[in-house]
């Protein structure tokens, strides 16, 4: 008889299997996705049919499922969610653009427009 032992060769992609080889989060949003494909299945199986109920039971499952196995560049759901809200809700969509000339500036006490500097004027005698 011989043991197989998985290693996962990044430490930080380890997940521990708590029930039914899925983690516990995974296990728990399993649970709440099963309860909200109950609901409206029962509720809308005698007046809409059952295929119709069917369907509107997936549809209320689907984000519950997500939550627990979605990952999204390393994040969870909840946190692309927030990540999407964050850049797309609260952060302005239109980014303007004031140049700012950065010499004029630091010698804006020096330049005067339109006056002739003592140094320059020369005497020409004829």
């Amino acid at each position: 008889m011989l043991i197989e032992i998985k290693i996962p060769k990044e430490i930080s992609e380890y997940q521990e299997s708590v029930f039914f080889g899925l983690s516990l989060r995974q296990f728990v949003c399993s649970l709440l996705a099963v309860a909200a494909a109950v609901g409206p299945y029962f509720l809308l199986d005698h007046t809409v049919g059952t295929e119709i109920a069917g369907w509107a039971s997936i549809l209320g499952a689907a984000p519950f499922a997500a939550c627990g196995f979605v990952h999204y560049h390393g994040m969870t759901a909840e946190q692309t969610l927030a990540a999407i809200l964050r850049s797309e809700a609260f952060t302005p969509r239109r980014l303007v653009f004031r140049g700012e000339n950065v010499y004029y500036k630091a010698l804006a006490g020096r330049i005067v427009f339109g006056a002739k500097h003592p140094s320059r004027e020369t005497e020409v005698t004829a």
